[in-house]
């Protein structure tokens, strides 16, 4: 028997999420799928900002006390990723920004005073962090928040359980940033639609994945008008006000991981950085600029 395309859809991370993966035996595509399910749902609990009983709780917890909070493996690894997104973005990728949220309300579309934004900036710095041995000085009201890379972590873990756990041919989406295990069996690609943020069900541009990830990053689920003026939910850290380069970008990379940094700092930089900057990372991309014109390199 050939194995088949087994399906399996959950919710997770506030999203729709699917794992496919070519098995001969539903049962064990099934029993495989619930540990995957099962892993993305402790890190979504481990992780999540809107739970005040995990790692993240705690470690905001601990903001200004001077012993700091004992930080597990896993935790360290997620900041060393955080610390070289900021380095390599020039500070505009940054897990501390999450303080600019609280005066940056998305529903109620209220645009803060500059006075109320220089309150809040000297809350905002990676580089304000420090480290004694395993424990983290978290400077007072400072706030971590992983939202920006813990989906593609989680993406890129399930799909080397996935590997673990015998599985060859697998595709892995977690509300749209994927990570793949392995070619389809017949060596072909996975063929990812890329959505298209003006047109509901249409394509921006379809990516062929035969390894690795994909990630987008764009301000077309979250932003609001106000006099006229287009206000994105990807906030710049360093100003505080929202960011107002691509409107959406979509990177393949070897990891998941690396293509949601390289999507994200995109987003951030000005128009014509971030298209030179999505050049030299030699990656597969494809972005929508300003004028909702779309471009990219490896794209069919």
């Amino acid at each position: 028997m050939d194995p088949t395309l087994k399906r399996f859809s959950f919710k997770a991370m506030g999203s729709y999420c699917e794992i496919q993966i070519y098995d001969d035996s539903r049962v064990n595509a099934k029993r495989i799928v619930r540990q995957i399910t099962a892993e993305v749902m402790r890190l979504e609990r481990k992780y999540s900002r809107y739970r005040n009983d995990n790692v993240v709780a705690d470690i905001n917890h601990s903001a200004g006390q001077h012993l700091g909070v004992r930080i597990d493996s896993e935790t360290v690894a997620l900041f060393r990723h955080a610390l070289s997104c900021y380095e390599q973005s020039d500070g505009l990728f940054d897990v501390t920004a999450g303080v600019l949220n609280r005066i940056w309300d998305f529903k109620s579309a209220r645009v803060p005073s500059q006075q109320e934004i220089d309150e809040l900036l000297p809350l905002v710095g990676f580089s304000k962090l420090s480290w004694r041995k395993s424990r983290l000085l978290l400077p007072a009201h400072m706030e971590i928040d992983f939202g920006g890379i813990v989906k593609e972590y989680t993406a890129d873990t399930a799909a080397k359980l996935g590997r673990s756990l015998g599985v060859a041919h697998g595709l892995i989406n977690l509300g749209g940033d994927f990570a793949v295990i392995g070619p389809q069996p017949d060596g072909q690609a996975w063929t990812i639609g890329v959505a298209n943020p003006k047109q509901e069900r249409s394509l921006m541009a379809k990516i062929d994945l035969l390894d690795g990830g994909l990630a987008s990053s764009g301000d077309y689920e979250r932003f609001f008008m106000h006099e006229g003026k287009r206000y994105s939910h990807i906030l710049n850290p360093k100003t505080g006000w929202p960011s107002s380069g691509l409107r959406a970008v979509s990177v393949a990379a070897n990891l998941c991981t690396v293509a949601g940094s390289v999507a994200t700092i995109a987003m951030l930089k000005e128009e014509h950085e971030a298209i030179s900057w999505l050049q030299e990372s030699g990656l597969s991309h494809v972005y929508m600029d300003g004028e909702e014109a779309v471009s990219g390199v490896g794209l069919k």
